[in-house]
């Protein structure tokens, strides 16, 4: 057994990317207890597995299924914790895991939102690593998934907040390689602000036209809307300190003095996530929840 999978991973927020994230590290050998926080989602994922309908096939994995409130009755301490909620559960759920966070163990928020600083506040820097993520997938049904961008086209972005880090970031690594393609970047700050500009642009207002992504980008006026509102985030990253940063795999050369740096992100999501995504946002709103509009546009 390899040392990346000796380690005990949980999956805390087993939502949508969550249950991607999971039945992958499940079916490639990883020891990966999920725990959530919607009921009928754990009770189905028990009794019958998790499905994940990907474009060109469907896994049925059978996984290690937890809610929030068995997680008293676990008992143990885990290496490996990756956090998939939304960004305004960031903290609370910080708190939650916290006592069940190896000592020497790395909480890794897999999320929307400037939310690394967050998790290193309550867990401390030298339990935190930053990512940036790339996955589209949507659930309305227990026990249920569809992933729009499968492995191949599946993408992290890892990095320390703290250079005494570096070192950690290549366990993190060789973990969601299984997931999808992985790059290490030396600005993770910055490289999760550049993702936070490509959602200003596309989260919340392909959202309110209640499109799937690629139906709302080629309506008449919202592709210059969408790059409007990009280069708004991108100036206010810019005055905070945050340098352009290469996502979505793309290199220092496909974003540094690009005159259509705005375009060639939008265009690389749009083509990465597929003609039947539905932003997270959308989703939400379709559900009745509250969003994570306040914290990324809002933001800016």
């Amino acid at each position: 057994m390899s040392k990346s999978k000796s380690k005990k991973i949980a999956v805390l927020g087993t939502g949508a990317n969550g249950s991607c994230i999971a039945a992958d590290l499940t079916r490639n050998g990883h020891d990966v207890t999920l725990i959530d926080q919607w009921p009928a989602h754990v009770e189905t994922m028990r009794a019958e597995g998790l499905r994940v309908a990907l474009p060109d096939e469907e896994l049925h994995v059978k996984v290690r299924a937890h809610h929030l409130c068995d997680l008293c009755a676990i008992n143990e301490t885990f290496d490996i914790v990756f956090l998939v909620v939304k960004a305004y559960d960031t903290r609370w759920m910080c708190e939650l895991i916290k006592p069940y966070l190896a000592p020497d163990g790395l909480l890794i928020g897999v999320q929307n939102g400037m939310t690394a600083d967050d998790i290193a506040a309550i867990v401390g820097p030298s339990r935190t690593i930053g990512c940036v993520v790339e996955l589209s997938s949507e659930i309305f049904t227990p026990g249920l998934v569809q992933r729009n961008t499968p492995p191949a086209g599946t993408w992290f972005g890892l990095g320390s907040l703290d250079p005494s880090m570096d070192g950690r970031v290549p366990e993190v690594e060789a973990i969601l390689r299984d997931v999808g393609k992985v790059s290490i970047t030396q600005n993770i700050r910055a490289a999760k602000w550049m993702k936070l500009v490509v959602n200003t642009m596309s989260l919340g207002p392909f959202a309110m036209l209640g499109m799937r992504i690629s139906e709302a980008a080629e309506l008449p006026g919202m592709r210059d809307l969408a790059l409007k509102i990009g280069a708004e985030a991108l100036e206010v990253g810019q005055r905070l300190g945050y340098p352009i940063e290469p996502i979505f795999g793309l290199s220092p050369e496909d974003v540094r003095g690009s005159n259509q740096l705005l375009e060639k992100l939008l265009d690389k999501l749009c083509r990465d996530v597929g003609p039947r995504a539905r932003d997270c946002v959308l989703q939400d709103h379709l559900k009745g929840r509250y969003s994570e509009v306040d914290l990324i546009n809002g933001l800016v």
